[in-house]
This record gives C-alpha cells, structure tokens and sequence, in this order.
C-alpha cells in the first residue's frame, strides 16, 4: 500500500485522488458525511440523527450536555429535536411548516420530554417564547423570523443561560448579533463543515460570564 502512496503522490491529479479518498475514509465517513449526503439528512454513522449544525460545534456542545438536566428551548425542529432529547431534561420545540411538522411529531411520539408545537409565522410563532420566564438553560435559534425571536428570547433564558446559532455566519442577522452584545453575551464560534454541506459554515454560542456551560 505504501509502495502505491508513493507512485500516486508522484502527480498531482492523482495525488489529489488518493488524499480526497484518505479525507473521505478518515474524517468524512466515521462523521457520518457521507451517509449524511447520500439519506440528504443530518445523521451520524449509525444513521442516527444529530443536528444540522457543524460538527466542531456538536463536539462541544456534547461534552457541556454530559450529566445535567438542562431545560432547553428549540426554535426550529427536526433531528436536532432526537438529538437533544437524549442530552437535556426537556425540550419545547417550536415549527412553523405543517408538512414537515407532521413528520417530526410522528418520529418523536414515544419521547415523553418533548413539547412539540406549530405556530404560524404570521401568528404568534416568534411570541411563543414569551410565555416563560428564566426557564431555560438553552435556547437554539435556528428556524425562522430570527432577529425577533432572539429578542424575545431573553426573558425566558436563565440568569446562567447560553444560546445556540446556527448559521451564524449569515450577515443578515447582524442586527440580532449586535443586539446580543449590547445586553452583555460574548460569542464563541465553530467554523467548519458539518452534515450534507459541501462548505463550511458557522455555529456560534452567546454566553455570558456566569453560564452554565463554563464557558
């Protein structure tokens, strides 16, 4: 094998070749990208399913969930949703498209720590939130309508609580990013590739000094 590395690496389109076959075999397929890719859904290499997120940040993030029983607060559904359910103590999960509701609510029917609900973006989906106080230790944005519900957001989040971004990266959310900073977060990013996505992209955390992630 050794004896091929070295005549491979001797040109340039096959060296490419052989490095784009290690990258794949060590870091791409034990990730789960390319099962992720081929089922065009966020899932780990056991098909499991994880969040749409990259994969820097779920590395993190899965270390600060290890015996605590957080509260969490999710707007926008899907895997995330399975994912998390295994990490916290209860979620309330907020999604705004009937179709895709539909087929969240009938994976997640024998979960009994999730509260799941459908809003209607022209109604009261960004508002949802607004029915709790210093309730949860997480708050994922990542569905739509993004610069209000995050403004709604801190009301309900704890004293010691953190939010989650996805696609942080996104210059249309600055006004939400900057609002952030004016009452006090700091941010930590994760940059990299995570599930489906053929570029990388961006996963932030907001805290605050005292959180509950240690930050």
């Amino acid at each position: 094998m050794d004896v091929i590395k070295k005549i491979f690496r001797k040109f340039s389109f096959t060296s490419g070749l052989i490095e784009i076959y290690f990258l794949s075999k060590k870091y791409l397929k034990p990730k789960g990208w390319v099962l992720s890719r081929y089922l065009y859904e966020p899932v780990d290499l056991d098909g499991q399913p994880i969040p749409w997120m990259t994969y820097a940040s779920l590395h993190f993030i899965s270390q600060k969930l290890e015996n605590t029983s957080f509260n969490l607060f999710e707007y926008g559904s899907g895997n995330s949703t399975l994912w998390f359910s295994k990490r916290v103590k209860h979620i309330i999960s907020v999604e705004h498209d009937t179709t895709y509701y539909e087929i969240v609510k009938k994976k997640i029917l024998s979960l009994t720590n999730i509260t799941y609900i459908l809003s209607d973006l022209n109604d009261d989906y960004s508002k949802k939130i607004l029915d709790y106080k210093d309730e949860f230790h997480i708050i994922i944005i990542d569905g739509r309508d993004r610069i209000t519900c995050t403004k709604n957001s801190l009301n309900a989040l704890r004293e010691d609580g953190i939010i989650i971004w996805d696609n942080s990266d996104r210059e249309k959310y600055q006004e939400a990013y900057d609002f952030l900073a004016s009452v006090g977060f700091k941010k930590i990013d994760f940059k990299g590739l995570g599930p489906i996505g053929h570029i990388e992209w961006q996963t932030s955390i907001f805290y605050k000094s005292n959180n509950c992630f240690n930050i």
